[in-house]
């Protein structure tokens, strides 16, 4: 049975026959979601296959309902063929509103955080420990952002000291408090829902990645967007809240943390945008790069970060931390070829950001999905 086929038989069988399907955003990784409309409500279709795996998002998903959050509801699924019917939270993304509610925005999102770390965590899920966070490091920064930058592999001093650096500087983590990390939780990942109430105001999106981790990383997502500038008080005025619904936390080490997390996260995005031009072909992400070097460096000049600011200023000169080439703007760095991207007959998924495309009708065999716009996604 085609692709086709399979989405709409699963349509069919649980009452979404001859729906109409516009394309929500398209990311980095092999999801699509499409809004479904003329259909017994308001849906989304996850189209998900192999690799892709749907299991952990329903798992999660279950996880943050019991907690009282808005998760979007899940109507139908079918994990072994990577088909999820869910609820369709809207349109009102924070970012968005930013201009003229970020208070109240950021209030809300560090509620519903406060929610995430304070209850359990489901089982099985992976660490998002030191040794999590420096291999994921690494491997844009040697296997993609230095070979395109220097034109030559990373020497293996390079790669040790560097390493050495990032474990000396999230070393203190683990004695820190362990919790729920939803791992992406930034503006674009969550929706504005103002007729519920409480922290069931933000709609919480792409969390199949969630781990266990230092509460501080989400926060440093949140505050320190690598997307966009934030008003400068947002994040004193985050931190603040959050520790005063979890005073159990000791307030100078959760700062320590949030210092070593934002240099270590901010590392690793910076050269993750070359890494999605050159493995993805999608060279628009360079356009976030500028920025998030930015961050970098103002994340450095904690005392936190000292090991990692030491060995950067080692290897990788100043004038260097940037789009490799020098390119600030979409397809602009003077890139050399990367690897042929990875063959899928769908466009990179992985969000919901909610402008639409051409709609089509998904009424049986032969009516092919339409692929999205890239939009936003995943840091």
């Amino acid at each position: 049975m085609s692709r086709d086929a399979t989405i709409a038989a699963f349509l069919a069988r649980h009452g979404f026959g001859g729906t109409q399907a516009a394309p929500l955003a398209q990311d980095a990784s092999f999801r699509r979601y499409l809004r479904l409309t003329d259909g017994p409500r308001p849906a989304v279709l996850m189209d998900a296959p192999p690799p892709e795996d749907t299991r952990p998002f329903l798992r999660i998903a279950a996880h943050l309902h019991a907690l009282g959050l808005s998760a979007p509801e899940i109507l139908a699924a079918d994990p072994d063929a990577g088909l999820v019917l869910e609820e369709d939270l809207g349109d009102a993304l924070f970012p968005t509103l930013l201009e003229h509610a970020a208070d109240t925005l950021f209030d809300a999102a560090v509620d519903a955080l406060a929610v995430l770390q304070t209850n359990p965590p489901p089982d099985s899920l992976p660490r998002w420990d030191a040794t999590a966070m420096i291999a994921a490091t690494l491997d844009p920064l040697f296997a993609w952002w230095w070979p395109a930058a220097f034109g030559a592999p990373p020497p293996d001093a390079a790669r040790t000291d560097i390493a050495e650096a990032l474990a000396a500087m999230l070393a203190p983590l683990a004695a820190g408090p362990q919790g729920f990390v939803h791992r992406d939780f930034f503006a674009g990942n969550l929706i504005w829902l103002p007729d519920r109430s409480g922290p069931r105001r933000v709609g919480l999106l792409d969390f199949q990645s969630a781990a266990i981790g230092h509460p501080a990383y989400d926060l440093v997502s949140l505050v320190q967007d690598a997307r966009r500038d934030l008003p400068q008080h947002l994040a004193p005025r985050a931190i603040a809240r959050l520790l005063a619904a979890r005073p159990e936390l000791d307030r100078h080490a959760f700062q320590t943390a949030f210092d070593a997390c934002a240099a270590q996260r901010h590392l690793r995005v910076a050269t993750q945008w070359v890494r999605l031009a050159h493995r993805d072909h999608r060279p628009h992400y360079l356009a976030y790069a500028p920025h998030t070097w930015q961050l970098l460096e103002a994340a450095l000049q904690a005392p936190a970060a000292a090991p990692l600011a030491a060995a950067l200023d080692q290897w990788v000169p100043r004038e260097m931390r940037g789009n490799p080439g020098g390119g600030e703007e979409e397809g602009q760095g003077a890139l050399p070829p990367g690897p042929p991207p990875r063959a899928s007959p769908l466009e990179p998924a992985n969000g919901f950001a909610r402008n639409g495309g051409a709609t089509r009708t998904l009424a049986g065999p032969g009516s092919a999905p339409v692929p999205g716009e890239p939009v936003r996604g995943v840091q």
